[in-house]
Parts: C-alpha cells; structure tokens; sequence
C-alpha cells in the first residue's frame, strides 16, 4: 500500500508541488506550522532514514539545501527549522522519509531541538564514554 506522500508523488492526490527531479518532491505541507511549511520527500517509499540507500539521502539533502532559501524568500522568514521525524516514537506519523522545512520568524514562539523533550537529562562521564563508544562502534 502506498503512503499519501507517494500518492501525491504519484498525482493522485492534490498538492502543491513546489519542487521535483528525478529523485525528490517537495511540496506544501497541508497542516502547515507556519506559512511556506514545506516537505521534502523521496519519490520511493522508505520508512525511516535508516532504510535510505546514500545515493538517494545525496539526492534528499541536495533537495533540502536548494528549498530552504527558497522557501525562507518566499515568506520572508528571519530562519527555519529543518528536521526529520525518524520513527513512530519520533513523532513520524506517515512511513515515508519526509523532512519538515518550517518557516520561522522572530517572536514566533516557536522553542530549538532542545525543548522538543521537555527536559534535559543528566548523563555522567562514563555514560557519555560508553555511548560514544556504542555509536562509535556502530557506524
């Protein structure tokens, strides 16, 4: 079953498709945060950026970095956020790599990656230590 991202992708469902090549779409999100909120997709369905082969994360980021100045000219905004969703606990609702390009402005009361939580946490030396080793060794 294909996600509503691919349908769009697809045209079978409307949407404003502010941007597409070969590899990526990008087009307005329809509940939008701030005016100009838009997503940027690849064209093949992955659910998580894991699952994202590099030549198309090339093609993704590529898209990515050409959209935010465009969308921040487009609505005059001061800044914007750009962030991934990756996985149900994440927040991820649709099982489609998408990246969120939001508009922001100044006052707009919208917080920074550190306040997505709600709270930081506190971790010791050795905890840091045995993490970055974990990641380390992972990737």
């Amino acid at each position: 079953m294909s996600t509503i991202f691919s349908q769009i992708v697809e045209g079978e469902i409307p949407a404003r498709i502010v941007y597409e090549d070969e590899a990526t779409a990008a087009f307005l999100d329809a509940n939008p945060l701030a005016p100009g909120h838009t997503l940027v997709v690849p064209k093949e369905e992955y659910e998580r950026l894991n699952d994202v082969p590099d030549d198309v994360a090339q093609d993704l980021y590529a898209t990515i970095h050409r959209l935010v100045p465009a969308v921040e000219d487009a609505v005059d905004a001061d800044a914007t956020s750009v962030a991934f969703n990756n996985g149900e606990a994440a927040g991820q609702e649709v099982p489609h790599v998408h990246c969120h390009i939001v508009p922001r402005f100044e006052g707009d009361g919208g917080g920074n990656t550190h306040t997505m939580i709600g709270k930081q946490i506190d971790l010791d030396d050795d905890e840091l230590d045995e993490i970055a080793g974990e990641i380390e060794s992972n990737a």
